[in-house]
């Protein structure tokens, strides 16, 4: 179970954000802070896998804070990724510089959030079964590297979060799988619009494809919702 840390100036978002948090498996709210101070505090004595962080916070700003973070030993290896409605480039840059694992702009949807939790159950899972070898090859250095997740505004051109949003509801409540006639009789979809979402979701890591024979003719493709840590 990964722990949170949810940190927000304003009462009501950080509530809403918290929720987001237990909706996701696998993770679970550690605390809640408001100010920056607080949060500093949070850290050390809660001490969270994970950090949402505001940038507009009423005594330091988030930016200040994540540095402080990283300079307190306590701090220095928490994860943090900004949740802030903050989007000029300086911000921004002082973000990535600072180590922040990314940086989503308010507002955002529940699926744009838990594909960054998701993300971040994925490093966790991947640092853990390499640190049992001490090791890691330039392969598995890549794939946690280049392994950022697409969120939602990212689909190509005729695709809709909300579209997308049912698909992957679908294929979360069939653990088994689906194969795009399934999940066209599960969300009243078209079995092309239906396989179109399962094919994106496939090629941007969402999904994993395996193929079922059958007596006769081409294999069926089944696709499953990958979770944190799957490869």
């Amino acid at each position: 179970m990964i722990r949170v840390l949810v940190v927000d100036d304003d009462f009501m978002v950080a509530k809403i954000h918290s929720g987001y948090v237990e909706r996701t498996e696998g993770f679970t709210v550690a605390g809640v802070a408001h100010t920056g101070a607080d949060t500093l505090r949070a850290v050390r004595e809660l001490r969270p896998d994970l950090v949402l962080l505001d940038v507009y916070l009423p005594d330091i700003d988030g930016l200040t804070a994540l540095r402080e973070l990283r300079s307190d030993p306590s701090g220095a290896d928490v994860d943090v990724v900004m949740i802030t409605a903050a989007h000029d480039v300086d911000t921004i840059r002082g973000a990535l510089r600072s180590g922040a694992l990314h940086y989503l702009i308010k507002p955002f949807s529940y699926p744009a959030l838990r594909s960054q939790l998701e993300h971040v159950g994925s490093l966790h899972d991947r640092l853990n079964r390499l640190s049992q070898t001490g090791t890691a090859g330039q392969r598995d250095v890549d794939d946690m590297f280049a392994s950022r997740p697409r969120i939602a505004r990212g689909l190509p051109k005729g695709l809709t979060e909300q579209t997308a949003e049912l698909v992957r509801q679908a294929l979360r409540d069939h653990p088994g799988g689906l194969s795009a006639s399934e999940c066209a009789q599960v969300t009243g979809l078209s079995r092309p619009s239906s396989r179109r979402y399962l094919e994106q979701f496939a090629a941007t890591g969402g999904a994993v494809v395996r193929l079922r024979y059958g007596r006769t003719g081409r294999p069926e493709r089944r696709y499953h919702l990958r979770g944190p840590g799957q490869p």
